[in-house]
């Protein structure tokens, strides 16, 4: 196939002087976008790979892709993830990823968490902050967690990010709004383990009546009703440096990201990894996500309870370093297979048929 890489590249990114000092942290490295032409180019695709910009429709009506690989994370905009997509769609091109209302619904997390909560599925209970003097929800109890409603990649998340007064609330609300230029989502800070958990594929068939059987849980990734869920990989902060504060911050993601140890599968009761899988699969079906994904999730280490966060829908890609890569390596799934499966994912829900190839050799990492 002829498959076209459409990304966001840091090196490309529109800089100015009053972007927040993690700006842009979420836009792709030469590394990440080379990585996935070569892994589809080893199956035999033929590959070209595009900035995602306003020339992007004029370089496709020259290359004339079958499909597109999206990677896009857009600029600006409450829906900036999906700009890209749209323009596909209105092209009629198909591309791996989820379509534009779940990308959309997916980076406003207090949109998402809305959903869930109407699903039936655990979330941290929530306020969004327009203004640092609207007043506290008397749900809400500290400490609390104070984040951008719409960013990826830890942005605007530090050491100030958990609250234990009414003062340190005000102060790092009114930095969220006045540094990122959007609302404030503050949220009931779950002391426990992170976990994040990849999913690959699609829901088949009726979503309301797929439900995992008892006992389909291993410590292995599984299938539930046609999607792939990865098993679950507890990011152990320890050993990352003590002003973090044992938070994934958008500096250790950033600068560090090999810092932390990833456990995978996490080191939790049986019963801990089949809820785990059963979240992450239950979250990624609520909002009509597709092909690829990755929950992101805390255990109350008070009570057990597992807590969903949020859903990356377009998950980082880096052959080395991103958690979906991780998460797939340790569940015996080399990179080039995983970018293949992406979009073999992608074209059976398009129709598409992909020519028979042999598997190449794969290029084992770590």
């Amino acid at each position: 196939m002829r498959v076209a890489v459409l990304a966001n590249l840091k090196r490309n990114a529109p800089r100015s002087p009053d972007d927040p000092p993690d700006a842009w942290v979420e836009l792709d490295s030469d590394q990440t976008v080379e990585g996935i032409a070569a892994a589809l180019e080893a199956w035999g695709h033929t590959t070209a790979i595009f900035e995602g910009n306003l020339d992007l429709p004029e370089a496709l009506r020259r290359f004339r892709p079958d499909i597109c690989f999206n990677i896009c994370e857009g600029y600006w905009g409450d829906s900036r993830e999906a700009h890209v997509p749209a323009m596909l769609e209105m092209m009629r091109i198909p591309y791996t990823g989820s379509r534009v209302l779940a990308l959309a619904l997916s980076l406003d997390k207090a949109m998402t968490k809305r959903v869930w909560i109407a699903e039936g599925l655990p979330t941290p209970p929530f306020q969004v902050f327009r203004r640092p003097d609207e007043p506290l929800h008397p749900r809400l109890t500290f400490p609390l967690f104070v984040k951008p409603n719409r960013e990826g990649s830890g942005m605007g998340i530090s050491a100030h990010s958990v609250v234990t007064n009414e003062a340190e609330l005000r102060e790092q609300v009114a930095y969220i709004l006045r540094t990122y230029r959007q609302e404030a989502l503050v949220e009931a800070f779950i002391d426990g383990p992170e976990l994040t958990v990849g999913l690959l594929g699609n829901v088949e068939g009726d979503a309301a009546g797929l439900r995992p059987p008892r006992g389909w849980a291993t410590e292995a990734g599984l299938d539930i009703g046609g999607v792939h869920v990865f098993p679950p990989m507890l990011v152990d902060l320890s050993p990352c440096p003590p002003d973090q504060r044992g938070l994934y911050t958008s500096y250790v993601k950033s600068e560090m990201p090999l810092g932390p140890r990833y456990l995978c599968p996490a080191p939790l009761d049986p019963a801990s990894l089949r809820e785990a899988q059963r979240l992450a699969f239950e979250a990624f079906r609520a909002i009509g996500a597709c092909d690829l994904s990755r929950v992101d999730m805390r255990i109350d280490a008070a009570t057990g309870q597992i807590y969903l966060l949020e859903i990356n829908t377009l998950p980082g890609l880096n052959p080395e370093v991103s958690d979906m890569v991780l998460n797939a390596r340790a569940d015996g799934m080399a990179y080039d297979l995983l970018i293949h499966r992406i979009l073999e994912a992608a074209c059976r829900r398009y129709g598409l048929a992909l020519e028979p190839a042999a598997a190449p050799a794969f290029r084992p990492l770590g």
